[in-house]
This record gives structure tokens, C-alpha cells and sequence, in this order.
């Protein structure tokens, strides 16, 4: 059995993961007859290795395989000259791996976990039609929603409207932050509807009180909730230098990310070098590098040395100086995308 899921809500990917493996058997038994591969161990012979050893005491395996179908993406023109042989054996590749994957034996369950993958990549086309396929896109207003009350009625509690609004605006469609959450929320107000104050007292102190959070809000275009955030971590005496010295920091770590992304690295490894004690904060920082071309990050450093000096000149004060800062770079990021 194959299957495929793929796409940024990685979330949703991980549970939908979590139900496969439900469905082969024993807990304890699957733990010794699981395999994890990353994308560039994923060659043929090491696949055949894997999917055709017989199951240890148990019916089934499961081969888990990262990053596989981001392999064969169509990739950005660098200003090089692709050679044609180069690109031959790619596809010779995608086609190869496609025809030993839909013929592993039924004692072998397959997975495939990628992120945002496009509808013309070469390797999900040629599988699609003998897999089981399904796709996770980032979930975004109605949907988001949905998922949010589904989530609260799952945990047995209720939400009004101005309750949701509050907490998709704190949260955004970050599901892991969003799951947390709602299950605070939940054994807060004991049974109760959750209302839009209970939100300000359970999440928003979590929001508003940390630096850490002012940064994601930047990184990821939330401009309003960053405005709110700066002003309110400058109202209780942060310092402006120390700010951008946390969003500095932060952007280095991304650029690192995006680098070693680009490298192919697998994350395990790209959580070593750059010393991430949590798969939540590299996914985290992995959905943030994707946002941003490396042109882009040193436009933001040069906008960030500039907001430095104002503040120092006086030419702004710091409340205004880190405004225009989060606008100019959420506006930037807007026209970068379009």
C-alpha cells in the first residue's frame, strides 16, 4: 500500500500520518517495524533494502519517506545553464522510483511526506493514479474556522464568534499553536462558552508578553498583531535595540535554514547544526524561510540597520520607528509575492 501526503498544513499531515499507522497494528510491534528515510537515502536499492525485509512479529512494515517528491520539483532558474543530461537523469530518476513504488510487496505500507508540492511535479503525477494521494493546503478563513470549532467541540466546549475572531488573530493558521490553545481554553472556562475576554487571559498574555511571538507575527506578514505587539512590549520597558536584535537573530536563523533546505539537507541533520531542541521550531522556521527569497532577507537586514539609526538619531521614536518598520516589511513581503 502506498500512500501520499503532502502540502504546508503540516498538522493536519501529521495526524492524517498518525491514522495510517493506527490502521497496521500494534503500537509496540510498528515502533520495530518502522523505517524513516529522508529524501536523498531514498534510492532505489536502499528502498528495496528497506520495503521488501519481512516484518518482525508482526503482519506489516511501515517505510516513512521525507521529502521525496520535493526532489523532483521544477527549481528556480539560478542563472546556469541546466545541462541536458542533468536534467535526463532526473527524470530518468522520478520514473524509475515510480515504477519500484507502486510494486512493493503488501507486507510494506509506503508513506510519502512532503510539504507544498505543485501539481506538475513529475513523481506525484506518475504515482497519484496507484496511491492514495492527499493534499493539506494551509487552511485560511471559512476553513480555518471550521477546523477551530470542530476542535473546540472535540475538546467538549463551545466558542463565540468574537472568541474565534480574537484567537484567529492572535494565532493565525499556525494549527499546532492554534490545537494548544483551544485545549487551555477548554479547561479554563470548565464547560462554560469560551468568550473573547477568556481568549485575553489564556492567550493573549502568551501573545503580547513575549518577543518571540512579536517576531513570528513580522515574519510571517501579520503586520497588525506586530504593531500591537511592539507597542505594547515597549509600553512595559523593552528595549528597541533589544527587538531588533531578537528579529536580527531570527532572520540569520532563517537564512541558515533556507540554505541548508537548499542543500537538501534532511532535518534531522539542519536540527543539529544549528542546535533546534524542537521539530515545532524548525517547522517553524522552515515555513518562515519559505516566505522569503535570500534577496529579500538582505533587503530586511539593510531596512533593519536603518530603523537602528533612526532610533539612535533621534529621528524617530521607537514606537514609530518599529511601525514603519513592520509596515515597510509586510508591505515588501506583499509585493514580493505578487
Amino acid at each position: 500500500m502506498l500512500y501520499i501526503l503532502y502540502g504546508e498544513d503540516d498538522y493536519s499531515r501529521q495526524r492524517a500520518l498518525d491514522e495510517i499507522k493506527s490502521t497496521i497494528g500494534d503500537e509496540t510491534a510498528l515502533a520495530t517495524n518502522t523505517t524513516v528515510l529522508d529524501a536523498p537515502q531514498a534510492t532505489i536499492d536502499h528502498l528495496r533494502s528497506v520495503a521488501e525485509a519481512m516484518p518482525f512479529l508482526a503482519e506489516k512494515r511501515l517505510v516513512i519517506v521525507q521529502g521525496l517528491l520535493e526532489r523532483f520539483e521544477a527549481r528556480a532558474k539560478s542563472g546556469r545553464r541546466k545541462k541536458t543530461a542533468s536534467v535526463s537523469n532526473r527524470q530518468s530518476e522520478h520514473q524509475s522510483l515510480a515504477d519500484y513504488l507502486v510494486t512493493i510487496p503488501d507486507s510494506t505500507v509506503a508513506v510519502l511526506v512532503d510539504g507544498k508540492i505543485s501539481n506538475k511535479n513529475p513523481l506525484l503525477g506518475a504515482l497519484s493514479a496507484k496511491a492514495k494521494v492527499k493534499s493539506f493546503p494551509r487552511l485560511q478563513k471559512d476553513r480555518l474556522i471550521q477546523w477551530l470549532k470542530n476542535r473546540v467541540a472535540e475538546r467538549g466546549g463551545s466558542i463565540s464568534l468574537s472568541a474565534i475572531d480574537l484567537l484567529t488573530s492572535y494565532v493565525g493558521s499556525n494549527l499546532w499553536v492554534m490545537a494548544s490553545e483551544i485545549d487551555k481554553l477548554v479547561l479554563f472556562t470548565g464547560g462554560r462558552q469560551i468568550e473573547a475576554d477568556d481568549v485575553r487571559q489564556v492567550v493573549s498574555y502568551v501573545q503580547e508578553g513575549s518577543v518571540f511571538n512579536l517576531v513570528d507575527a513580522i515574519l510571517e506578514f501579520r503586520g497588525g498583531m506586530g504593531e500591537k505587539l511592539a507597542e505594547q512590549l515597549l509600553q512595559r520597558g523593552a528595549s528597541p535595540a533589544y527587538l531588533l536584535v531578537m528579529l536580527t537573530r531570527q532572520l540569520r536563523l532563517v537564512v541558515r535554514v533556507k540554505e541548508l533546505k537548499n542543500q537538501r539537507r534532511p532535518e534531522s541533520e539542519i536540527m543539529g547544526r544549528l542546535e533546534m531542541t524542537s521539530p515545532f521550531i524548525l517547522r517553524r522556521t522552515l515555513e518562515q524561510a519559505s516566505r522569503y527569497t535570500l534577496a529579500r532577507l538582505k533587503e530586511v537586514y539593510h531596512r533593519l540597520l536603518e530603523t537602528d539609526l533612526a532610533i539612535k538619531t533621534g529621528k524617530y521614536n521607537a514606537g514609530l520607528a518599529m511601525n514603519i518598520l513592520i509596515a515597510e516589511l509586510c508591505q515588501g513581503a506583499k509585493a514580493q509575492a505578487a
